[in-house]
């Protein structure tokens, strides 16, 4: 990568949107005072890819999140020999960029989410992006790949793993694995014979999503479920160390940062979540 100028985590024409989206998104972000766009991650923009093949992974982002937010995971993933593919999902993600502009269709498009989902919005997201999940595979021909996702797109990856026998292997960080009424979905109710590991953190911990992964966890499959304490539910994204950095500098809340990420150190809860997903795919999806 020597001589390829290091990437940013947001392109400026994405960056309008954001600024407006993410607050309403995430509440607890600051209005004003970010520039988002200046960030940088450690990969290498226009950096060749090294000869050989290697496992593919595809992440899937939380709901309302755009494929960037999970820079520094996929990043190290990659670091350590898989090849990986961020998928946005059109319509959902704060703001998805494509390759050229069409009638009808802006280069960018906003998500259609403005808050929460409701039930059937939930539902629909779902099945839209085991679709969009299993459309990546069709378009590049690939037969055998790990998948992990965060929150709804967590969610996502459990069911195209039930869905999808190209799927090896899953990483469900913190998605509910039922529909917003408690109808659980097909990969709870019936189980797996692939391997999952469920993630999870104390601070975003309720009573549904228990059940959810117990119905999971009741049957005889390779799942297993772990949990980081002193953590919330954006911990597993690029948040956990840039929401720290915003409270520090006066621009979050003590309790904003501890509803998105929690309190504990950066310097402890990015490792932890680079090690838990690293170790499994080095089991299940060696390079």
């Amino acid at each position: 990568a020597h001589g390829h100028r290091p990437a940013a985590r947001r392109r400026r024409t994405r960056l309008a949107l954001f600024t407006e989206i993410g607050p309403l998104m995430h509440p607890q972000l600051p209005a004003a005072g970010v520039d988002w766009a200046a960030t940088l991650t450690h990969a290498r923009t226009g950096a060749p890819p090294l000869p050989g093949r290697r496992p593919v992974l595809l992440y899937s982002p939380g709901g309302g999140d755009a494929r960037t937010m999970g820079a520094s995971l996929a990043v190290d993933l990659a670091s350590y020999g898989w090849t990986v593919l961020t998928v946005d999902h059109p319509g959902d993600a704060s703001e998805v960029e494509f390759p050229d502009e069409r009638p009808g269709r802006e280069r960018v498009r906003p998500t259609a989410l403005h808050g929460p989902p409701d039930a059937p919005a939930f539902r629909t997201m779902i099945d839209t992006r085991v679709a969009d999940l299993r459309f990546v595979l069709d378009a590049l021909g690939l037969t055998r790949v790990g998948v992990y996702g965060h929150s709804a797109g967590g969610t996502a990856a459990a069911q195209a793993l039930h869905e999808d026998r190209r799927i090896a292997a899953v990483v469900n960080l913190e998605g509910y694995l039922d529909q917003m009424d408690g109808e659980l979905l097909p990969v709870a109710r019936q189980g797996t014979d692939r391997p999952l590991l469920l993630v999870g953190t104390d601070g975003f911990r309720d009573a549904q999503l228990d059940r959810s992964w117990v119905a999971l966890l009741a049957h005889a499959g390779p799942v297993a479920r772990r949990q980081l304490d002193d953590t919330a539910h954006w911990v597993f994204t690029d948040y956990a160390a840039l929401v720290p950095q915003l409270h520090r500098a006066g621009l979050m809340t003590a309790a904003g940062r501890a509803a998105m990420v929690g309190r504990a150190d950066p310097r402890g809860t990015v490792p932890a979540v680079r090690r838990l997903v690293r170790s499994f795919f080095a089991r299940h999806l060696p390079r």
